[in-house]
């Protein structure tokens, strides 16, 4: 334990507020990153810091924020990258320490990259590590006393930050790693993630505290509080904004006073807040507020978690204790599975992208991932295929491999908190499986099995259940991240297994206190109508406290026992699922041979074309929308009416189900891929005056301002709905996108701001075009960029999001 985690116990704790805030009122060269003046004004840092100081606060942040070789690349020269990153972060640091003279802890600040991470983006999960990597080392060798991961928006890049931050730690364990994530006013982040899903995949990487930062003020962070605070005992930070910006007199102005401040930490600690601190707007005068606010008052004592937690990017599974039994689809494995074989290693993924969404529809909560193919590449494989599946479904995945680099490939490529099946009592798999969960924050599940075998009995079982568990939880796995097999051998064979196997469950449970689980179809091996054997035998694991089965869910009649369990067990309440079940499969029930009819049979694809095109870029399904967009031309639909009639209604589809928060951000990019490769083959019979809008716009991210993440997005997604995007980039200076837009006769201009401090060079736009004479209109958006100050400056367009500004642009053009 971190002498800060010491601290977090008996009071809360004090961080500073907004660097960023106090600098505004210096000279700052827009023209390089802001975290030069850690080399060019220290002086301006250490003045800022000690008013912090001088308010209470107990920690003060880097400015080291945006100091990675992912943004310097905009510029710096490649010979010139490495010692400026280096320079930056220890500067950032040192100059602090010399204010902070043991009065305070120094928290280096590291931010994200700016890049989507792959497949959404190009950045991949090794190069974020290292990326990260070299941003902190310099931190931690001028003396950090803690590393600060803020304003993630992705979890796979803050799972990156913080395992390059673990293995720069390993010698130095009273370092504390804190990470907060960022969350829109809809809470949820940029790419769709919730604070409880944000809650669970942190609070299982062993950080001293987690939490959320920036975007949102007081009423929203409590909020985010109280959902991170439900689902995990982790301490908890919470960094807001001093309220919502609003743009008073050309000035982007945050109006929470002191005094509202104070009393929303109050109420931050109410719901479980340990550390208090300030975001975007908060001052010196903010924070002593705060601090007295909050003086004398004990933390909250957290809630026990009982239950095993695990999530994808969007959705969040609970297995245990008040839990219905889950259902872990198990299709999506090469043993005896031929086809999967063949194609997997031909390089085509889309029977596992078929599988998921199947399984899925079927019923299954969590997908288990097996690429175990003899003399395969089995790590590549199981990259791609969780890949795939995750870019289907938005369930959470177990990853099937007792080899250590399949599992970590498929770790590196999962962005939730994932499942290892399986790790049994073997010493050679405990002692290299256990760190890999342990470093990816996954949960384990203990396989009852060790080098003698499978055990007959259950205090057998127990026995090496017992062993992998107290090694897991000494070696930093949390109980509640173990779930056991209590692995049943066939019945045909072992007469007593099955009965063994079920006192085991119960046995397990009590002693052990963690959650079982059951490959449900080893019963049956070797004996007629498996099917009635698995489902009858899960009803009886059920009745015995079985959490979860790793089953077939397109099985019926294993579904039809699932229901009939979940009736009898009741988790069925008013038995609305048995009927529903009932009615829609009640041909399938009369029959006397279900075991033979499986929903693979029963499926008869009556789509329409329409419907079928619609399917595909609903699911992100690249592979089959080419031969779609053939079928449509080959049925004689013009070019332009396949865009028209099929594609665009597909794309609005997918924008309607994003603005009611059903689909997020990298579904709809999976869209636009789709929808991408749909008309780069109809452009081949599309003649040149027949584009699908003709209007051109000039996209930039204005100058100063160096993200350009939302506006990649919105360029993605403005060439697929047929308009001619120009892309200039980002930090673009007002002279360049006015020349660039004349040159071009652009229709319009796009304009792109993610910063409180670059927001009113769209306003210079503007005004640079009319003191031109120059009749282009402009369209403007980003975080920080309302529609009242769109009005302000005069734009013509307004968009809060990449699908707001292909809507409203099409509205604005009469498209």
């Amino acid at each position: 334990m971190t002498q800060l985690e010491k601290i977090l116990k008996k009071r809360i704790f004090i961080f500073d507020g907004a660097t960023g805030t106090m600098l505004q009122g210096k000279d700052v060269d827009k023209s390089k990153p802001p975290e030069m003046v850690n080399i060019e004004h220290p002086e301006w840092l250490q003045e800022i810091g000690q008013k912090y100081i001088d308010a209470g606060c107990e920690a003060l942040e880097t400015n080291t924020f945006g100091s990675s070789r992912i943004k310097f690349s905009e510029f710096f020269a490649e010979d010139k990258i490495k010692d400026k990153i280096h320079k930056v972060n220890f500067d950032g640091v040192k100059l602090l320490k010399k204010v902070a003279k043991n009065k305070a802890l120094i928290a280096a600040s590291i931010g994200p990259t700016g890049k989507l991470m792959y497949p959404m983006g190009e950045l991949t999960f090794d190069e974020a590590v290292a990326a990260f990597k070299e941003q902190i080392k310099p931190c931690v060798d001028a003396g950090a006393d803690i590393i600060i991961i803020e304003t993630m928006s992705e979890l796979s890049e803050i799972k990156a930050a913080i395992i390059a931050a673990k293995s720069l730690l390993i010698n130095k364990q009273n370092k504390p790693i804190i990470a907060t994530m960022t969350f829109q006013t809809n809470l949820r982040s940029l790419v769709g993630v919730t604070p409880e899903i944000a809650a669970v995949v942190l609070s299982s990487m062993g950080l001293s505290a987690i939490g959320a930062n920036c975007s949102l003020g007081i009423d929203g962070m409590v909020e985010i509080a109280k959902q991170m605070k439900s689902v995990s005992v982790t301490p908890l930070i919470c960094q807001p904004n001093a309220g919502l910006p609003q743009l008073i007199d050309g000035k982007t102005v945050f109006p929470a006073t002191p005094s509202e401040m104070a009393k929303g930490a109050k109420k931050l600690v109410s719901v479980g807040a340990n550390i208090i601190g300030g975001c975007c707007g908060t001052t010196p005068v903010h924070l002593k507020a705060m601090k007295k606010a909050v003086k004398g008052v004990k933390p909250k004592q957290a809630t026990v978690i009982n239950n095993l937690l695990v999530a994808s990017r969007t959705k969040l599974v609970a297995i245990g204790s008040g839990n219905p039994v889950a259902i872990i689809g198990e299709r999506i494995n090469p043993t005896r599975r031929k086809d999967l074989s063949e194609k997997v290693l031909a390089g085509d993924f889309s029977i596992v992208r078929e599988d998921a969404i199947r399984q899925v529809e079927a019923g299954a909560s969590i997908l288990d991932i097996n690429m175990g193919i003899p003399g395969a590449d089995e790590a590549y494989l199981m990259r791609m295929a969780v890949l795939e599946a995750q870019s289907a479904v938005d369930v959470p995945l177990m990853i099937d491999s007792s080899n250590p680099e399949a599992v970590e490939a498929g770790l590196k490529a999962f962005s939730g908190k994932a499942i290892i099946n399986s790790i049994s009592g073997e010493k050679k798999k405990l002692n290299t499986l256990i760190p890999i969960a342990r470093k990816y924050g996954a949960a384990i599940l203990a396989l009852t099995v060790d080098e003698t075998g499978v055990p007959k009995t259950a205090e057998g079982k127990l026995a090496i259940a017992s062993k992998i568990v107290n090694l897991a939880v000494k070696a930093g796995i949390r109980r509640e991240d173990i779930i056991v097999d209590c692995v049943v051998s066939t019945v045909a064979a072992e007469p007593e297994a099955a009965m063994e196997t079920l006192r085991a469950i119960g046995l397990i449970k009590k002693k052990l206190g963690v959650a079982t689980i059951l490959g449900v179809s080893n019963v049956s091996h070797g004996l007629p109508s498996r099917t009635t054997i698995n489902a009858t035998f899960l009803a009886m694991a059920v009745a015995q406290g079985l959490d979860a089965a790793i089953a077939n869910p397109l099985d019926l009649r294993m579904k039809e026992g699932m229901a009939v369990s979940k009736l009898l067990s009741g988790f069925d309440r008013g038995a609305k699922e048995y009927i529903t079940y009932a009615m829609a499969n009640k041909t399938v029930l009369k029959t006397e041979t279900p075991e033979k009819k499986t929903l693979e049979a029963l499926e008869v694809c009556k789509d329409t074309l329409e419907e079928k095109i619609a399917r595909a870029v609903m699911e992100g399904n690249k592979s089959d929308i080419i031969p779609l967009v053939e079928q449509a031309l080959s049925e004689g639909v013009a070019p332009v009416d396949v865009s028209n009639r099929y594609l665009i209604p597909a794309l609005e589809k997918v924008g309607t189900k994003f603005q009611d928060n059903e689909m997020f951000l990298p579904q709809v990019l999976m869209s636009a891929e789709v929808i991408e490769a749909g008309f780069k083959r109809i452009k081949k019979e599309i003649k040149a005056s027949e584009t699908v809008t003709g209007k051109k716009i000039i996209l930039a991210t204005v100058k100063g301002d160096v993200h350009d993440i939302g506006k990649n997005i919105v360029s993605t997604l403005l060439q697929n709905h047929g308009f001619n995007v120009i892309d200039l980039g980002k930090n673009v200076p007002t002279k360049t996108i006015i020349e660039r837009a004349v040159k071009e006769k652009a229709d319009i201009i796009g304009l792109s701001a993610l910063m409180t401090t670059t927001v009113m060079e769209m306003e210079k736009v503007i005004k640079s075009l009319k003191d031109l004479s120059i009749n282009i209109p402009v369209a403007v958006g980003g975080a920080v960029v309302t529609q009242s100050f769109a009005d302000k400056i005069g734009a013509d367009v307004y968009a809060k999001d990449a699908l707001d500004a292909v809507k409203n642009l099409k509205k604005f053009f009469k498209l």
